[in-house]
Order: C-alpha cells, then structure tokens, then sequence
C-alpha cells in the first residue's frame, strides 16, 4: 500500500504538476475510479463490470481523450508527459483501493494500516529524497511558511485522509470509496485560478463534464432514476 498508494502517486502528481495546471492534474486525478472498475473487475469478485459501468468507462475514457488529445496533436510533449504521469497515478490508486480491501478480513484496524502504510512509503522513499533534495543543502530552519505546508500536507492531506479512506474502503468497497476523486477538481480549480492564476481552456471543462457524466453513472442513481421514471 506504501507503494502503491504513496510513492507511485504522489512522485507521478508531483513531477506531473510542474508539466501542467493544478487544476488539470486534478480532472486527470478524478479518473481513479474509471480505472478501479477495470482493476476490480479483473482482480475481486464482487465488483464486477456491468452494462451501465461499461458505458461508464468509455464516457470517462472519452473525456481523458478529449482532455489530453490537444496537447499530443498540437505537439506540447512536455504537457502530454505530464498529463500521462497523472494518469499513471490515478492508474496506481486503482490498484491500491483493490489492493486495500484484505485489511477488513485480516483484521486491521483502520488507524493501524494508515499507519503502516505512510510509514513504508516513507521509508522506502527516503533514499530518493537523499538523492534528489539533498538535504543538507537547503536551509538549516525552514520558513513558517514551509512548516504550515508539511503540516498541512501531513495532518490534513495525509495522515487524517488515509485513516478516514481506510474506514470507508471497508464500508464501500473500492470503486464507490474512490468515486470521491471527482470532487477534488470542483476545490482545486478555484484555488488554482485565484492562488496561482491558472486558467483551464474550454476543452478541459468539456472533458471534465464527460469523466463526470461517467461516474455519475458508475454510481447507479441515473439509471435508477431513468427506470423509476419509466
């Protein structure tokens, strides 16, 4: 779960926002659960693909294309690399949230596989930031600026976020759990416009609107609704 839940993604997200918008990069995020229906159609038994999911997938794959179409044509590879890495993330959270379900049948508590798994993930990445950051470069006591935003991203965005995903994976299963990916853009794309000034193009809302009409219906409550109404 270190693995597959942290290292993969989180390098992938992070190289692949200095390649594109933080506001793309989380449009792309929102795919993860498009990618768990493949994942946990193969891998689980329970949580199989059906005409409905089906036709989910391919709206959501339609609107990845319409999102990373333009930059591949156009020739921007730098965007188009970024993009592909924040696929490959999501790609690894699919993977993760199929991978995390054992932990309600083996017993463990929720608290102790966030624990376990940011710890792993932390231990096995140590060596690349040696490597990479090296440390004993930067400046001996850091700006309170920069203590608020490794507080903030391991309080908030890590250590209170995977004890509640853990919670609700054995609750929901994994598709459902990861389905939450899609809000993360409806918070990001404001923040990025007034914090960093990002400005998305049209053809992102447009392929926004078809990843969200995709798992609105891996949801089921359209298709409930269109039978009710006949």
């Amino acid at each position: 779960m270190g693995v597959l839940n942290n290292l993969i993604p989180f390098s992938l997200i992070f190289w692949g926002q200095t390649q594109i918008a933080s506001g793309l990069a989380t449009i792309l995020n929102a795919t993860t659960p498009l990618f768990t229906l493949v994942v946990a159609h193969l891998l689980t038994r329970d949580e199989r693909m059906n005409g409905a999911k089906v036709a989910a997938l391919l709206a959501g794959f339609a609107g990845v294309t319409v999102l990373v179409g333009p930059d591949f044509l156009l020739g921007d590879r730098a965007g188009f690399w970024g993009q592909l890495a924040c696929l490959g993330a999501a790609l690894s959270y699919a993977f993760a949230g199929v991978y995390g379900r054992r932990f309600q049948t083996m017993g463990v508590a929720p608290m102790q596989a966030a624990a376990g798994q940011v710890t792993a993930s932390a231990i096995l990445i140590l060596p690349i930031m040696l490597m990479v950051d090296r440390p004993w470069t930067l400046p001996a006591l850091p700006s309170a600026s920069i203590w608020a935003a490794l507080a903030g991203l391991a309080l908030l965005s890590t250590a209170l976020a995977y004890v509640l995903y853990f919670r609700i994976l054995a609750a929901a299963g994994a598709t459902n759990l990861l389905l939450v990916t899609f809000l993360i853009p409806v918070i990001a794309i404001p923040l990025g416009a007034t914090v960093l000034g990002e400005r998305l193009e049209l053809h992102h809302f447009a392929g926004m609107a078809l990843i969200g009409l995709g798992l609105a219906a891996i949801d089921g409550r359209i298709a409930a609704r269109l039978r009710a109404a006949k």
